[in-house]
C-alpha cells in the first residue's frame, strides 16, 4: 500500500480564487500529485440568510458557498470541519455549511447533527486502499460541542470537541494565602452558591470561579478531558478497523506558558495518545503560526501547520455585535471594523509576519510506514494590501530557507532534524 498525502493548515478563505493565476496553478500542481489533499476548513459558508451567534471565534467568519468549488478546483479533497469558528453563525449556520459541503460532494469530518456524527471519521477510497480522518477542536465555547443523542431527546448540531482541564499549582501556604484573600470578597460567591445547590460539582483542591488550584510545584498544566479523549479514541479504533491509514486533525489555539508558538501540555498528551492508538499522522493547526514538529514513534506530529489562507479581514458582512466591540455603529462598514481592530494596520495578526509564513507537508505512507516528510514553504502576501493579503503562493528559495530555519528552532525541543535544501525542508524518519 502506498498513499501520498499533502497537508495544509487553516483555510480561512473568503475571496474567490483567480484560476489563471500562476501562483494558484503552481499549488494546484502540487496537490494533484497526491492521493489525499488535506486542509482545515475554518469557515462557515452561506449567503447571510442565517443569524449570527452572540459571540464568535474572534471574527464572525463566513464566505459565499462557491469558495468550496475553488478549494476543490485547487485540488483539496479532505476537509476538517471542527474549529472555533464553526458556530459563529449559530447552529443554523453550521447546518447550512454542512448542506453546502454535501452538495459539493466534500469529504469532511468534525461537525454533525449530533455528537456521534461529529465524532465519526470520514473516508477517501483510493486504488491502493482507504484513508480515514478524524477532526477535533479544543478551542471554543461549552455550547459548541455537539450534543449526544438520547432515546427521548434529539442530539444537538456542533463540533467534535476535546475539552481540557487546567490546573494551577502552588505551594500549600500560597493557596492558603489566596483562600484568605478570596474570602475577604464575594468574588467566589456565585461558584459557592452553584456548588451548594448542586448545579456544578465541587473541584478538588481550591477553585476560584473557573480557576482551579492544587498543591504542587508552581506552574500551570493542562490535561485532556478524559471523557472526550475516550470518545475520540473509540472512533480512532473504528477508523483503524475500517481504513489503511488514519489521520487526526486537531484545531487548538491554546499554548504553554507565554509563547504562542509552543503547543500546550494537553495537545502533546493528545497527539501521543492518538499515535499510541495507531494514528499515522497528527495534523495540528489553529494559532495562525507554525509550531514545532515532533517525530513520535516514527510518526509525524505537526503541532501547527500555520495558515494556508488567512482572509479574515475580507469577510463580506459582520453582525452588530462585531461593531459594538469597537464602538462603531450601523453606519460603519466591515472595513471600518477591520481598521479599528488593527489600529489602522499597526497591531494584531496583520502585522505579524509569522502569520503569513507557513509550510505544506508532503509525505508517503508505505505499508504503514513514513520514511520522509517534505516541507514546502509558502508565503501569504504579508506585504500586500488587504485586498490581496492572505492568499498562498510558493515561497522563494530565500524566503523558504528563512521559514524553515524558524521551524528548525521550533522543533529543536523535540530533537527533530530538518534538512534544508534548495528552499525545501526534509525530515528523515526511522
Amino acid at each position: 500500500m502506498n498513499f501520498s498525502i499533502v497537508a495544509t493548515g487553516d483555510s480561512l478563505l473568503t475571496q474567490r480564487l483567480p484560476k489563471n493565476d500562476p501562483s494558484c496553478l503552481a499549488l494546484k500542481e502540487i496537490f494533484e500529485q497526491a492521493d489525499i489533499r488535506f486542509t482545515n476548513f475554518e469557515l462557515q459558508v452561506h449567503d447571510f440568510e442565517v443569524s449570527p451567534s452572540a459571540v464568535s471565534g474572534g471574527t464572525w467568519v463566513a464566505a459565499r458557498p462557491d469558495v468550496i468549488k475553488d478549494l476543490k478546483w485547487l485540488g483539496l479533497n479532505m476537509f476538517a470541519g471542527a474549529t472555533n469558528h464553526s458556530l459563529d453563525w449559530g447552529h443554523e449556520g453550521l447546518v447550512t455549511t454542512m448542506r453546502h459541503l454535501n452538495e459539493n460532494d466534500c469529504v469532511y469530518a468534525g461537525i454533525g447533527m449530533n455528537l456521534a456524527e461529529a465524532s465519526m471519521p470520514c473516508y477517501i477510497d483510493t486504488p491502493d486502499g482507504r484513508v480515514a480522518m478524524i477532526s477535533v477542536c479544543s478551542t471554543g465555547k461549552d455550547w459548541h460541542i455537539a450534543g449526544e443523542q438520547r432515546p427521548d431527546v434529539k442530539g444537538r448540531p456542533g463540533i467534535n470537541m476535546l475539552r481540557f482541564d487546567l490546573i494551577n499549582y502552588l505551594p500549600k501556604e500560597d493557596i492558603e494565602v489566596l483562600r484568605k484573600i478570596v474570602d475577604k470578597t464575594y468574588v467566589n460567591a456565585r461558584r459557592l452558591q452553584l456548588e451548594r445547590e448542586g448545579f456544578i460539582k465541587a473541584e478538588e483542591g481550591f477553585a476560584v470561579g473557573t480557576n482551579r488550584f492544587e498543591v504542587g510545584e508552581p506552574g500551570t498544566k493542562t490535561f485532556c478531558n478524559k471523557k472526550d479523549l475516550q470518545r475520540i479514541l473509540k472512533y480512532i479504533s473504528e477508523a483503524k478497523r475500517q481504513a489503511d491509514v488514519v489521520l487526526v486533525s486537531h484545531h487548538a489555539h491554546e499554548f504553554r506558558g507565554l509563547d504562542k508558538g509552543v503547543a500546550s501540555d494537553f495537545a502533546r498528551e493528545f497527539a501521543h495518545a492518538c499515535i499510541d492508538a495507531g494514528v499515522d499522522a497528527f495534523l495540528g493547526h489553529g494559532p495562525h503560526i507554525l509550531r514545532g514538529i515532533e517525530i513520535y514513534k516514527n510518526k509525524p506530529v505537526f503541532y501547527s501547520l500555520g495558515d494556508f489562507f488567512i482572509q479574515n479581514d475580507s469577510v463580506e458582512r459582520q453582525p452588530a455585535d462585531f461593531f459594538d466591540i469597537y464602538n462603531l455603529g450601523p453606519d460603519n462598514t466591515p472595513s471600518d471594523g477591520w481598521s479599528a481592530r488593527s489600529k489602522n494596520g499597526t497591531s494584531g495578526l496583520v502585522v505579524n509576519k509569522k502569520v503569513f509564513e507557513s509550510v505544506i507537508a508532503r509525505f508517503d505512507v508505505r505499508d504503514g510506514a513514513i520514511s520522509q516528510v517534505e516541507l514546502i514553504p509558502i508565503t501569504l502576501g504579508f506585504e500586500k494590501q488587504r485586498s490581496r493579503k492572505g492568499r498562498p503562493e510558493l515561497a522563494s528559495a530565500a524566503d523558504g530557507t528563512k521559514i524553515l530555519t524558524g521551524l528548525q528552532a521550533l522543533s529543536d525541543e523535540f530533537n527533530t532534524k530538518i534538512e534544508i535544501k534548495d528552499g525545501r525542508g526534509f525530515i528523515k524518519i526511522g
